[in-house]
């Protein structure tokens, strides 16, 4: 069953394409002595590919360089306190690169890190703006100490992270076929929701927040979203360890730490506004 997360799936279409790598769908060869010589039939040869292979190593140095200009851009978006404006241009921007580094067969490293440069302000903006959203709502509650919800979020999210890693290490949670299926109908609605919630948010439901600012319902969803994200987590762990499993080419692991990357920017972002909905007064 071909997977449903977007990097798994283009390793496995390069795969195929390429004959198989070491490991996966690998074609053996056998020559046959000449008739009549009586000789033993020769051992079948094994057609290994070229160059190196990914390892997690790979993919965890290539995650850390996709992390260090996010999180310069995100800093300074947020020391420049840029206006949503540009917040706004710079995530249609991320989403374009986002979009041709999952559609492209050719590994772009280059894109890649220019996704991550353009999401970092994104990230920068929104964290910002729901700062002060979060500041003035309990200043106006008459609390002079808001909580800081932007380290929350990342605590979170590192707690998030750690959480789905080891329930998968321990295969806790294991990725099948029906736990695919169930994430895809998970995801379309999530995503149904979010449309819909999103026009809601513009006639000025739930205090501009949607179907999210409504009350324990719009809570109830906020979880999910995080659920959702975390859970995302466990098919790019998958996604991983099939990779390296198939012996890929060790260029593929920028495309892993790339899909590592968006999911635990979503997963933040989801944190991010749970915290801010709650902390509101």
């Amino acid at each position: 069953m071909e997977s449903r997360n977007p990097v798994l799936t283009r390793m496995e279409q390069e795969a195929k394409a390429n004959g198989g790598y070491a490991g996966f769908g690998t074609a053996t060869a056998t020559e046959a002595p000449p008739a009549g010589s009586g000789a033993p039939p020769a051992m079948p040869i094994e057609m290994t590919p070229a160059g190196q292979t990914m390892t997690i190593n790979d993919v965890v140095v290539r995650t850390a360089m996709l992390f260090v200009p996010l999180l310069i851009t995100a800093y300074f978006a947020w020391t420049m306190q840029v206006s949503m404006g540009i917040v706004l241009v710079a995530m249609f921007v991320a989403l374009g690169l986002a979009l041709w580094g999952i559609a492209s067969r050719k590994v772009r490293p280059a894109v890649f890190l220019a996704y991550a440069a353009v999401e970092g302000v994104v990230l920068g903006g929104f964290s910002l703006y729901l700062q002060d959203y979060v500041n003035q709502s309990q200043w106006a509650a008459g609390q002079e100490n808001p909580p800081n919800i932007v380290l929350q979020a990342v605590i979170g999210t590192l707690a998030a992270f750690a959480a789905m890693l080891f329930l998968y290490g321990t295969r806790i949670i294991k990725v099948t076929g029906r736990f695919k299926k169930m994430m895809a109908m998970a995801f379309i609605a999530y995503i149904g929701i979010a449309l819909i919630s999103f026009v809601a948010a513009l006639f000025g439901v739930g205090d501009g927040w949607g179907f999210y600012g409504v009350g324990g319902m719009g809570i109830l969803l906020c979880a999910a979203g995080v659920a959702l994200a975390s859970f995302s987590l466990v098919l790019d762990f998958d996604a991983i360890e099939t990779g390296i499993k198939m012996g890929v080419p060790e260029r593929e692991s920028w495309r892993a730490a790339f899909g590592l990357t968006v999911t635990l920017v979503w997963l933040y972002l989801e944190i991010l506004r749970l915290l801010a909905i709650l902390n509101r007064s």
